[in-house]
């Protein structure tokens, strides 16, 4: 009889435990009324209903629903993580202003230690002024008028080129390897043998999974591909390295005026940059480069091809811009790349439909309180611009391929709306260098080479954007 009553203390103590714990995963700690919604499972949260599969370029389903259910910003659980989901214009352009002193950057578990095992979350500040300052000096606005805009427009004839000898070619896989191509000259000036682009081909969707390292897993198989690349730049690094050392004495040792010839130059003046994570870093930054310009030359491409009218006044623009020119064939030049309009409403267009990640992740640094509700510190906050991309208030007729509706947008709309590459003290430093390469393609494109749609073009988000039976094409050459 005794050892019944103590069974039945161990049961009691476990069931009181349990739902003691379930209760606090469920009923955060806050200091004041913490935003509607569902922390969901404990553990996983609400992590499966954020990873479905949506065939279709609207909002996810896990927005969205949440969206009508709670309003524009709700509280969830993502990978164990309390995470606070923003869809509202105004707060989301104010916060981003708080860079530093609200909020700061955040990467997922799985993105940390694909670039650099655990510490990425905690270089601060220093480090992204410098990353970003560091960029702008060689993938920013005076590069890409000094020498980049004409090396784009080289290197896209040459691999629309190519394309004209196979008989159809999946747009998103073959932009790839040679976005990684340029990405890698401009970081080390180095061009990626053994098809390593390819491998980098929807390596962001191996992100946006649980960490979980053992085979036939995405996530295994990300590491797996990013230690074939880190072999290389790891290689660089230290061939870079020995050289400047040998030339520091008496000869410049910045050698290729490239960036990494800089970071090797500012090893040992800033305390995040080492030997061991600089080869990180330059994977890092090849891969973003990769996999956020290569969806949206896809969807370009598939968009202006569903709409012929549309295809034809950028033709036309294009053809006056040639037109002009005293000799039909010479280059592309800034002044020219500036004056396409049209061109830029159809960038515009196709980024806002794009969406390619599910948003920006920030952590709160410090309580932050919006409309009644209290977002607390150490939380994690999901900026949602595809919510505001798709807002039918401010966009008519939101999921329809209308660049012509930029004409009567104001600046105030893309202040607040219009969000493709961030906002606020930081946005994405490499917002240019994008929109001249798909500029140049869309250039290239309907001034030398046709193309035919083939096969393809169905849009998922999983909740990237993702091609899963490719977008295929038949591309020949016109001639003059």
């Amino acid at each position: 009889m005794e050892i019944w009553y103590v069974w039945l203390f161990v049961i009691s103590f476990i069931v009181v435990s349990v739902g003691n714990w379930i209760y606090r995963w469920r009923n955060p700690k806050c200091k004041g009324i913490l935003p509607p919604g569902s922390m969901g499972f404990p553990l996983i949260g609400e992590t499966l209903s954020f990873f479905v599969t949506s065939k279709s370029i609207d909002i996810h389903p896990f927005l969205d629903e949440r969206l009508k259910r709670y309003g524009p910003l709700f509280k969830t659980s993502i990978a164990g993580r309390p995470v606070a989901v923003s869809s509202d214009a105004d707060f989301n352009h104010f916060v981003l202003q708080q860079e530093g002193k609200l909020i700061e950057l955040y990467y997922m578990d799985s993105f940390t230690q694909m670039v650099h095992h655990d510490d990425m979350n905690n270089l601060g500040g220093s480090f992204h002024r410098y990353i970003r300052r560091s960029v702008l000096g060689h993938f920013g606005l005076e590069p890409l008028k000094r020498k980049l805009l004409s090396e784009f427009e080289d290197v896209i004839s040459h691999e629309l080129h190519e394309w004209t000898k196979q008989p159809e070619v999946d747009v998103k896989r073959r932009t790839v390897p040679m976005l990684f191509d340029l990405a890698t000259q401009i970081l080390m000036s180095h061009k990626a043998e053994d098809n390593l682009g390819e491998d980098l081909n929807n390596m962001l969707q191996g992100f946006m999974r649980f960490p979980l390292y053992f085979p036939g897993t995405a996530f295994y198989d990300c590491i797996q591909k990013k230690r074939k690349a880190l072999k290389l730049t790891t290689k660089l690094v230290e061939e870079r390295m020995e050289s400047y050392g040998l030339n520091k004495d008496g000869e410049d040792g910045n050698k290729n005026g490239d960036f990494l010839d800089q970071i090797v130059g500012d090893i040992g003046k800033e305390d995040f940059l080492t030997k061991e994570f600089v080869p990180f870093m330059l994977f890092g930054l090849a891969l973003a480069t990769v996999e956020t310009i290569s969806p949206a030359i896809t969807l370009a491409t598939m968009f202006l091809l569903d709409n012929p009218s549309v295809l034809q006044q950028l033709t036309e623009e294009h053809e006056k811009i040639l037109e002009k020119r005293e000799d039909a064939s010479s280059g592309l030049v800034w002044e020219e790349y500036k004056s396409m309009t049209f061109t830029h409403y159809v960038i515009n267009e196709t980024l806002r439909l794009e969406n390619v990640l599910p948003g920006m992740l920030r952590k709160v640094i410090a309580d932050i309180h919006c409309n009644g509700y209290t977002i607390p510190k150490g939380w994690v906050l999901l900026v949602n611009p595809t919510a505001q991309h798709l807002d039918s208030k401010t966009y008519e007729d939101p999921l329809t391929f209308n660049p012509a509706r930029w004409k009567n947008i104001g600046s105030n709309t893309t202040a607040k709306h219009f969000i493709p590459f961030g906002g606020g003290n930081r946005p994405c430093a490499g917002a240019e260098f994008s929109k001249v390469m798909l500029a140049v393609f869309l250039h290239v494109w309907v001034t030398k080479f046709r193309m035919v749609r083939i096969k393809g073009g169905e849009v998922v988000r999983a909740p990237l954007l993702q091609f899963p039976d490719g977008f295929f094409v038949k591309v020949s050459e016109k001639h003059r």
